[in-house]
């Protein structure tokens, strides 16, 4: 108790002349010579010194010290006084966990909505910025993936026992590259996202979750089936590129190939499979019962990845909402007749920005439009 009278004495030193005799510094336990660094260290000495003040036990310390120290009297042990001066450094202890809560929130940081946002294991979310270079790193130091520009890899020689997934989400307005541990390649489109694993194991299927729309060049593993899976359809492959196009707001699930071969199944009826050739779109809803296939030209499907926006007998609003994903804007339109209107067209997002491509659409179909800002109103 002689140590807790010492630490207010301390605690209003260093206020006063911000700094303290180390020798008198020793003579603190070391649980309180901890408490105080944190409270240094944090800033918070003077608030702390004024909340134990503000109880007014110095006094009662004083008169302890007196009857222990300078009338040399037996010590009659007063519990009651104790728990009081005890309760004192419990306080301290509290006020520090509450600082300490303090300024987690406050060095919480927001993440921006147009971000690309890679959630790790743990829930921890790591921002990866267009064209940087980092390393995602564990706690334990181990590097889990290595992002060189528009694409973050997690290529590595440290084999796991067991699957730890990662998801990556890719906002509207923005593409990236992933290569998969397994050296497959994916190409993700704007307003999507790709759960996966950290690291395929032997004798598991090198099973991933998209939403929204991703190219996949996959790397051959007769022994390892590659298995894409939508909101109603998987997509299972040995080694092959196709296309998979599954956004919420899409009436339909579309898978392209390109290369190779898929098989497709849906999720009311896996047993009952419909094989893709090269050149072939495989299309299914909700409210089909099977996969429809057509031959179709691929390139369609898969320019998205250098920019290109191509549209065949596309209603505008269809239009409109690969326009909203590619641009990051929202366009709101209530002339129903514009919305049915079909379009064959083609822009670069690269090179056109949203206005020219909107100034091209309306001299072909009489409108206006007003933008402010990300929103765009037609009318």
């Amino acid at each position: 108790m002689k140590s807790s009278a010492h630490l207010i004495n301390i605690l209003q030193e260093i206020v006063s002349n911000g700094s303290v005799d180390p020798s008198k510094f020793k003579l603190l336990s070391p649980e309180e010579q901890e408490l105080i660094k944190e409270l240094e260290a944090n800033n918070r000495l003077q608030e702390a010194l004024a909340f134990v003040e503000s109880i007014d036990e110095e006094q009662n310390w004083e008169e302890f010290k007196e009857r222990i120290h300078i009338k040399k009297q037996p010590i009659v042990i007063n519990w009651k006084t104790l728990l009081q001066y005890a309760a004192v450094f419990v306080a301290l202890l509290g006020i520090v966990a509450v600082f300490q809560f303090q300024n987690k929130k406050e060095t919480k940081v927001e993440i921006p909505s147009d971000a690309i946002q890679l959630v790790l294991e743990n829930g921890d979310i790591e921002v990866l910025s267009p064209n940087g270079d980092k390393q995602i790193i564990k706690k334990n130091g181990e590097v889990v993936a290595s992002q060189k520009e528009n694409e973050i890899s997690y290529r590595s020689d440290k084999s796991m026992d067991k699957l730890v997934y990662n998801e990556i989400k890719i906002p509207y307005g923005k593409t990236f590259h992933i290569a998969l541990s397994d050296g497959t390649t994916v190409y993700m489109n704007a307003g999507s996202s790709l759960k996966f694993p950290v690291q395929f194991i032997k004798g598991h299927n090198r099973e991933v979750t998209l939403e929204g729309e991703a190219f996949f060049e996959v790397t051959k593993d007769k022994k390892h089936p590659f298995v894409v899976k939508t909101r109603g359809v998987d997509v299972r492959v040995l080694g092959t590129k196709f296309n998979v196009s599954s956004y919420k707001e899409d009436a339909e699930i579309n898978t392209v190939l390109v290369e190779g071969s898929v098989s497709l199944s849906n999720g009311a009826n896996p047993k009952q499979k419909t094989l893709l050739v090269p050149g072939e779109k495989g299309s299914w809803s909700a409210g089909k019962q099977a996969i429809a296939v057509e031959k179709v030209d691929t390139r369609i499907y898969t320019e998205w990845m250098t920019g290109e926006i191509v549209f065949r007998k596309a209603t505008f609003k269809e239009m409109v909402t690969k326009l909203e994903r590619s641009y990051n804007v929202s366009i709101e339109s209530n002339n129903q007749a514009l919305l049915d209107k079909k379009f064959n067209a083609s822009f670069n997002k690269n090179i056109e920005s949203i206005d020219e491509v909107l100034d091209a659409m309306s001299k072909i179909q009489q409108f206006s439009y007003q933008r402010k800002g990300n929103e765009i109103k037609i009318n």
